[in-house]
């Protein structure tokens, strides 16, 4: 099911990299995890950037982002595996929900 058409997408920073989560998992940049404000950890959803077409699954384990006008914050990992390349921090996607728990 589309969630968001048009949604905004960042990645998080190593700094988090060892940190919990909202969920209690520890961040790891180099899993397919990604924050969401709603969404139910443990659901899955299909992230598709719309500038080239590809796409990823991640998990939702994290609360955010908190920046104004971002939907999801994906892991590094993730993110840099739909970017156009590593030079973008955000880009425009959209959110299908695969699996909710």
């Amino acid at each position: 099911t589309i969630y968001k058409k048009g949604a905004h997408a960042s990645y998080y920073h190593d700094k988090f990299t060892g940190r919990k989560t909202a969920s209690g998992q520890i961040f790891d940049n180099k899993k397919m995890t990604a924050a969401h404000k709603k969404l139910p950890f443990g659901t899955k959803v299909r992230v598709t950037n719309e500038a080239n077409g590809k796409s990823i699954v991640v998990t939702i384990n994290d609360r955010g982002p908190f920046t104004k006008g971002r939907e999801i914050d994906l892991s590094k990992k993730a993110f840099m595996e739909i970017a156009r390349h590593s030079g973008y921090g955000a880009m425009k996607v959209t959110i299908e929900v695969i699996t909710v728990k």
